[in-house]
């Protein structure tokens, strides 16, 4: 199954019953830096910031303050209701005076949340892997040109009495075509061998 994150940072602002209502949303990466980006764009001397991330099976949500239940909660719900992964969500509020009731309350953060996410370009999560790939000096610039076609992206270089090393992070479909192709060009002496499992 596909899935997608933000490509940028999105905003979308909402007003229900003179309280205002800012979401925010990023791509992020680790629950840390879904954590940075809460302190990053939280307004101290708004009524409440709630939030929720989304990163693949780690979520959190807060509701700093509001009923249980009633923004934190409707956040994340926008977050998977949209189909998104590593995603962090911030609604700040701003009241109004007047009270929204706990349905109110529900309907606003996750409405704000997932117009903001539904707005927003987005960007598909592609599964990659790391490989290592060793073959001869010779064979270098059709390497490089082979890699260039296959949406590798080289992450290290050396060199050493067997000629040329490259660590490499290239998508997982791609993996059986690069070993395929290399072995046509070195005549099966260029060797890649991966590092690890399959990450997005």
């Amino acid at each position: 199954m596909t899935a997608f994150t933000l490509a940028a940072p999105a905003r979308f602002v909402l007003e229900v019953k003179k309280s205002r209502f800012l979401a925010q949303a990023a791509p992020v990466d680790s629950p840390e830096h879904a954590l940075a980006y809460l302190r990053d764009v939280a307004d101290a001397a708004a009524t409440h910031n709630c939030w929720a991330y989304r990163i693949g099976q780690n979520y959190r949500f807060s509701d700093d303050g509001e009923p249980g239940g009633t923004a934190g909660r409707p956040i994340l719900a926008a977050i998977e209701g949209q189909g998104l992964d590593r995603v962090m969500v911030v609604v700040t509020r701003w009241y109004g005076g007047i009270n929204l009731g706990a349905g109110g309350l529900v309907r606003a953060y996750g409405g704000a949340a997932a117009e903001c996410l539904r707005t927003a370009a987005r960007h598909e999560l592609v599964e990659t892997t790391e490989a290592l790939l060793r073959c001869d000096f010779a064979l270098s610039g059709a390497v490089h040109a082979l890699l260039a076609q296959t949406g590798a992206q080289k992450l290290d270089e050396s060199f050493d009495e067997d000629g040329l090393r490259l660590r490499l992070r290239l998508p997982a479909t791609m993996v059986a075509i690069v070993s395929e192709r290399l072995r046509d060009l070195s005549r099966g002496a260029a060797m890649l061998e991966l590092q690890d499992p399959p990450t997005r």
